[in-house]
């Protein structure tokens, strides 16, 4: 059952989340409202009002399986792009907030970028950039906790930036001893790099396990 949040009321148990993965409405952006969601598997997707989602099944990245195809595979041996992480967090929101073919719309609204430039502020928010000279070319963010990371986004200005930073931040979280890679919903980009589906019962008791972990970024 959908419940509307009040107030500091805490987050219902993401088991009772309707049919297409809505746990509850309302509350806000803040970032102890953030954090609460996803130490309980709930991330939020809309600002007005805000709604917050824990989707049967869930998208994973196992971090010991991530597939190179052959084109990848000649892209990274180019290295076209260089890599940083956390050097330029807001400007890979607002890439990915950008217009994309067959995407009008985005969720990475303002209110998005504010709270979780705040979260990148405090320590919990992180990203990869690709950049070719000194253009920012591509990136992905995300949330930390833990062992555990929640890939919100990704984008790219040039071709394969988005896989290679997908690729390059796979390859750092599982050097850091991170165990639960979250990508929310399986796309066909994730899939053919070694994306995978999991119920949200396996995914809750990952989740619990890899928050306790003790891992920096």
């Amino acid at each position: 059952m959908v419940v509307l949040l009040k107030d500091e009321m805490p987050f219902p148990d993401p088991r009772g989340a309707d049919p297409e993965g809505l746990v509850a409405v309302g509350g806000d952006l803040s970032m102890d409202r953030l954090l609460s969601a996803y130490r309980n598997g709930i991330f939020p997707w809309t600002v007005k009002p805000v709604t917050w989602w824990s989707p049967d099944p869930r998208g994973v990245m196992e971090l010991d399986r991530f597939h190179v195809s052959k084109s990848l595979g000649k892209t990274l041996k180019k290295g076209l792009f260089r890599i940083t992480r956390d050097r330029a967090f807001k400007e890979v929101m607002e890439g990915c907030a950008e217009a994309a073919p067959g995407r009008r719309t985005t969720w990475i609204t303002p209110e998005f970028i504010n709270a979780y430039t705040r979260l990148h502020e405090r320590g919990y928010a992180h990203s990869l950039e690709c950049w070719q000279e000194r253009k920012l070319v591509g990136g992905i963010y995300g949330v930390a906790m833990g062992g555990f990371f929640a890939g919100e986004s990704m984008f790219r200005r040039a071709n394969d930036a988005s896989k290679v930073a997908l690729y390059y931040l796979t390859e750092h979280l599982q050097n850091r001893g991170f165990t639960l890679f979250d990508i929310q919903t399986i796309t066909p980009t994730t899939k053919h790099l070694g994306g995978i589906s999991i119920s949200r019962e396996d995914y809750l008791k990952r989740l619990a396990q890899s928050v306790v972990q003790d891992c920096t970024f």
